[in-house]
């Protein structure tokens, strides 16, 4: 199923029921790669936190000026996604805010982590906010297994919530059950989308499933479920969901996950993002632990970087779309200068 056939999708099965129950709550990740939580998340902070992000994308021009920032409603003409310096400078002043960041430590949360590993668990310090336009369905998160973006280990969980409603229209997250039995990473290739890299279609089987969310839903599942993205099919409401990640401690963790999410694209640091900040309870909490980090690695990156190169000669729209936003967002970088060169190479 492409991203357009959300009319096809499934319901995901709900897992409340096994809250409590640890090893249940693991055997059904291990048979589904999904557990689908309702009312797991306390709704009035979630609110609160939506307030709080809503009135920054307001002041930012995202919204439309005279609309209850708490709606959504998104100017068109502000459109941009993840890779754009533009999206980049309103994200991270998102991303300094400190609810944002203490959602992702929620007792309520971490409770449901812990039995999701089975003992302690390490919150990543990357937090990530996907704020989506409407109208922008070529942008749309492909399909893919999260490992790829954030390694480390494979029992590294997403666990997803939207920050608000979040009907199927509005573009939440479907997953693929059953698709992390094979054990390993999938060849990914190039896409448009967050994170810009996508399975084969082909080589997957199964129905996919998601689910009419509310305010206070979670879906969680491990870095290795393919998983996508729905097209935000709404006429002017923007999408607005947390991506956090835990793993057991003592797991390996990715150096690049103790950085904040897009460093790369301004050069935003825990120093900026901590600016303001209230209280020290979370920064930089993760320093004072026994943390087994290891290298990131640039082997899906680069392939996909060299597969946007190959496209681009062959004069692939998507494709060259890319290679103009890496060349105007750092064009000294290495890949800005063979953006630049093969953009010239072939005049456009």
């Amino acid at each position: 199923m492409t991203a357009k056939d959300a009319s096809e999708v499934g319901l995901m099965q709900e897992a409340n029921d096994a809250l409590g129950d640890s090893a249940e709550l693991r055997r059904r990740l291990d048979e589904q790669g999904y557990i689908f939580l309702r009312q797991i998340m306390a709704k009035d902070k979630l609110l609160s936190l939506r307030q709080e992000m809503t009135e920054v994308l307001m002041e930012a021009g995202w919204l439309v000026a005279g609309t209850d920032p708490m709606d959504g409603i998104a100017r068109i003409d502000a459109q941009c996604t993840e890779g754009d310096p533009e999206y980049a400078d309103v994200y991270h002043r998102v991303y300094s805010l400190e609810a944002f960041h203490q959602a992702g430590h929620w007792p309520e949360v971490l409770a449901v982590m812990e039995q999701v590993v089975g003992g302690p668990v390490l919150p990543h310090p990357q937090k990530i906010a996907r704020l989506w336009f409407p109208q922008y369905t070529e942008h749309t998160t492909p399909m893919h297994q999260d490992f790829v973006h954030f390694q480390g280990n494979f029992n590294t969980y997403t666990f997803w919530a939207p920050v608000g409603d979040c009907p199927l229209e509005l573009g939440g997250l479907a997953v693929l059950p059953g698709s992390h039995k094979i054990g390993k990473v999938r060849e990914h290739h190039f896409s448009l989308g967050a994170g810009g890299l996508a399975v084969d279609e082909s080589e997957l089987t199964g129905r996919w499933l998601s689910a009419n969310y509310e305010a206070g839903d979670a879906l969680i599942f491990p870095s290795l479920t393919v998983h996508q993205a729905l097209p935000n099919y709404t006429e002017d409401r923007l999408r607005i969901s947390l991506d956090n990640r835990y793993q057991a401690q003592g797991e390996p963790i990715a150096q690049h996950m103790l950085d904040p999410h897009l460093i790369g694209v301004t050069g935003f640091n825990w120093e900026a993002c901590y600016a303001g900040w209230q209280s020290e309870s979370l920064q930089y909490y993760w320093q004072d632990l026994d943390l087994d980090v290891v290298p990131q690695s640039s082997r899906w990156g680069d392939q996909g970087f060299t597969e946007a190169l190959s496209l681009a000669r062959d004069g692939d729209e998507r494709a060259l779309y890319q290679l103009r936003r890496i060349a105007r967002r750092d064009p000294e970088s290495e890949r800005g200068q063979q953006a630049l060169q093969l953009l010239h190479e072939v005049n456009v």
